[in-house]
């Protein structure tokens, strides 16, 4: 365990449905300092070709409470766009193809310790856990 007087975060985000990383997901990481204090948005990120977001922003000293907001629709819609070009003859998608438009998701943290947090996704359902 390190003595750093914060804790740290990253993420990645893989594509279930595709088999391969998300590229150009828009990620927005907000900390609070305690159950009832109010969220302070500490800026954002999109993930790379290899779906991880490496320059999340330092958490303030303090935090206890982390949010990462995933705008996944974007992306959704960008992959829709690409298979039914792929595939001149597919049926047409409804919206975007995804049935959550965005993924939120709110873990506490201690000081010290790093976070990985991986989101497993596909239009219709996503997984997340605490990686390594």
């Amino acid at each position: 365990m390190s003595t750093s007087a914060t804790a740290s975060v990253s993420t990645h985000i893989l594509d279930t449905s595709a088999g391969r990383p998300a590229e150009g997901v828009a990620v927005q990481l907000c900390a609070r300092t305690g159950r009832s204090a109010d969220w302070q948005a500490l800026g954002g990120s999109a993930t790379d070709a290899d779906g991880r977001c490496k320059d999340l922003p330092a958490l303030p000293e303090g935090t206890t409470h982390v949010r990462l907001d995933f705008a996944v629709e974007p992306y959704f819609e960008e992959s829709a766009k690409k298979q039914a070009d792929a595939q001149q003859d597919a049926p047409a998608n409804r919206d975007s193809g995804a049935f959550f438009p965005e993924v939120v998701i709110t873990f506490a943290v201690e000081a010290g310790e790093h976070y990985h947090v991986p989101l497993l996704l596909n239009p219709f359902g996503y997984s997340v856990y605490r990686g390594s």
